[in-house]
């Protein structure tokens, strides 16, 4: 009966959170567009806009992980997830764009809340030999979200109006909020709490995992934001709604066996060779650029090549640096390791959004996609000569 019940709850989570960011990939492509369409803005200016939605996200995640480790997990995942589905609404509402970037900071910080409290609820009804692989297949469910949303978002914003974009994002998280409501948390134990300090916000001992992720997320923010725009600059035709496809695909498909592999106590080896994979990625994302002067054929064959790796690369680190979080942190701060995980994440997606419209503006999007494959080199040498060593040394499982 406990069995069923974990699969039960499972399920109803996998669904809440594909919801949830089905409707958030369906606007990540087609908000540049929207800015600069309805706006009239420029690349400096999306960029700017675009990262305040990751900066409000990092800003809320320490505090939200700090209220999940007190406070009953449940109510605090069902109002952020209300939050962030209302947030849809105000995009419709939003007639300049002061108020449009105010319900963009707005919207990331609700999705800074609910994804920590998301992640933080799977750990809590996944038992503890399974958590690998149960992150593994909710990752999934991103990933899945990422290979429709996308390409979804660009067919409606060639078909239809932006409101009309706008609302099937709403109804979207509307379905998964009633999804989230039918989850069944275990009871929490109230919670003797320390002394307010840094470590209740941030978890002290994985900063070095953070900054190796950080330098790993700067050019993924480049490309889940400006992959549309990049290709249209240097030429590419097919259509760019594809890439996500081919990167979620690869990212399913890595997400079978790496959740396992971690399981099995390999996280430092999986992390290091998804690490390899994407450096060769983004090197030759950028490479496309001047590739394409070439032949358009090969170039369009190798961006959708590239995709898959990426996506296989990124899939396989995903939920092996989540379980490194949460090895290296006590089971009262599970919330601050997730947040600590994530925060590092969206610092680096935040940094990406800005440095690759500034660069696009005064270089080109091939430029700054090189500047984020340097990123990820200086990333894996980091990882292997301090993050791993730090974390075999100080791991608790």
């Amino acid at each position: 009966m406990k069995d069923k019940l974990v699969t039960k709850n499972y399920i109803e989570i996998l669904a809440a959170n594909f919801l949830l960011y089905f409707g958030f990939y369906l606007l990540m492509p087609v908000l540049p567009f929207y800015l600069a369409e309805i706006f009239n803005s420029e690349k400096g200016t999306i960029g700017i806009i675009l990262s305040c939605y990751t900066i409000a996200a990092l800003c809320i995640r320490p505090f939200s992980g700090y209220l999940l480790d007190t406070f009953a997990r449940k109510p605090l995942y069902l109002l952020a997830y209300f939050l962030f589905t209302a947030a849809f609404g105000g995009y419709l509402l939003a007639g300049t764009l002061t108020l449009f970037t105010l319900i963009r900071i707005f919207h990331g910080l609700a999705f800074g809340t609910v994804t920590v409290a998301g992640n933080t609820v799977v750990i809590d009804i996944m038992p503890s030999s399974r958590r690998g692989e149960g992150l593994g297949y909710y990752g999934m469910m991103n990933n899945t979200a990422m290979s429709i949303g996308p390409m979804v978002g660009l067919f409606l914003h060639n078909a239809y109006s932006f409101e009309v974009i706008f609302w099937c994002a709403l109804v979207s998280c509307a379905l998964g909020l009633v999804m989230a409501s039918l989850v069944k948390t275990p009871v929490k134990e109230p919670v003797k709490r320390e002394p307010i300090s840094l470590d209740r916000f941030i978890l002290l001992k994985g900063i070095p995992a953070g900054i190796c992720l950080l330098l790993l997320s700067v050019p993924y923010g480049m490309t889940s934001n400006y992959i549309a725009m990049y290709s249209q600059q240097i030429g590419i035709t097919a259509e760019t709604g594809f890439f996500f496809t081919f990167m979620a695909f690869g990212m399913a498909t890595s997400r079978l066996f790496s959740g396992r592999l971690v399981d099995r106590g390999k996280i430092t080896q999986v992390i290091e060779a998804g690490l390899y994979l994407v450096c060769f990625c983004f090197f030759g994302l950028s490479a496309c650029g001047w590739l394409i002067d070439f032949s358009l054929q090969w170039t369009t064959y190798f961006f959708f090549f590239i995709a898959l790796l990426l996506g296989i690369g990124f899939g396989t680190m995903f939920p092996a640096f989540n379980t490194l979080f949460v090895n290296l942190a006590p089971n009262s701060q599970r919330g601050t390791a997730t947040s600590t995980y994530l925060t590092s994440w969206d610092v680096g997606i935040g940094v990406g959004m800005l440095a690759g419209g500034y660069i696009a503006q005064i270089a080109t999007f091939k430029i700054a996609y090189l500047f984020g494959a340097v990123l990820t080199v200086i990333s894996l040498f980091y990882f292997r000569t301090k993050v791993a060593p730090h974390f075999h040394q100080h791991k608790l499982r």
